[in-house]
């Protein structure tokens, strides 16, 4: 698992294999079974976590019981909640592994240490969150201005990885639309691409 991660690293940021050495140190693998929740609904999210294999969804149910999923996490991607990571507030959501996964998990007192004593890992982490912040506009903008079909099309363009190993039901609820809007939608698809 070390090599992963430290390939990821040096992908992403020029840093030192010691540095990449005392990142991993502090922080915890974790194995999940498929189904197995990493947070449930009222806990405190304490971590950082990046995951190196599987893939998750963060999500959460309405009023009616509607399920709603906010985010998906495929493997080198980070998986976490801001809002109750930054204020240590209960979290309103759960995540959960959707395949057997496996994470590595920074306490947010380690994560801290971590972006004071590495530069490099601190303008590397500045950089994660512009990035978040600019998917998360697009996907903003994508939910109040497009289509059924076109959020589908984006969906499927802008993340290829994720659309195979999610139950379309889940992709559905990402795109706020209904099984059956998503349902007719595949198959409007796939008799134009047919003709």
């Amino acid at each position: 698992m070390f090599s992963f991660f430290k390939d990821y690293l040096k992908q992403c940021t020029e840093i030192s294999e010691e540095e990449i050495r005392v990142i991993y140190s502090k922080g915890k693998e974790r194995n999940l079974r498929k189904s197995q929740s990493l947070l449930h609904d009222g806990e405190v999210w304490n971590y950082n976590c990046f995951i190196i294999s599987g893939c998750f969804r963060l999500y959460r149910f309405g009023e009616d019981g509607t399920d709603h999923t906010m985010r998906f996490g495929i493997e080198s991607w980070w998986m976490t909640y801001q809002e109750s990571y930054n204020n240590r507030t209960p979290f309103e959501y759960n995540i959960e592994a959707l395949s057997k996964s496996t994470v590595i998990l920074w306490t947010k007192e380690d994560w801290q240490y971590l972006l004071s004593a590495i530069p490099a890992l601190k303008l590397f982490e500045t950089g994660l969150q512009a990035r978040a912040y600019e998917a998360s506009q697009r996907r903003i903008y994508s939910l109040i201005s497009g289509s059924a079909e076109e959020k589908y099309i984006e969906f499927q363009k802008t993340y290829p990885q994720i659309f195979n190993k999610v139950p379309l039901y889940m992709v559905a609820s990402y795109l706020g639309m209904s099984r059956e809007t998503l349902s007719r939608i595949r198959k409007e698809g796939s008799v134009k691409n047919k003709t």
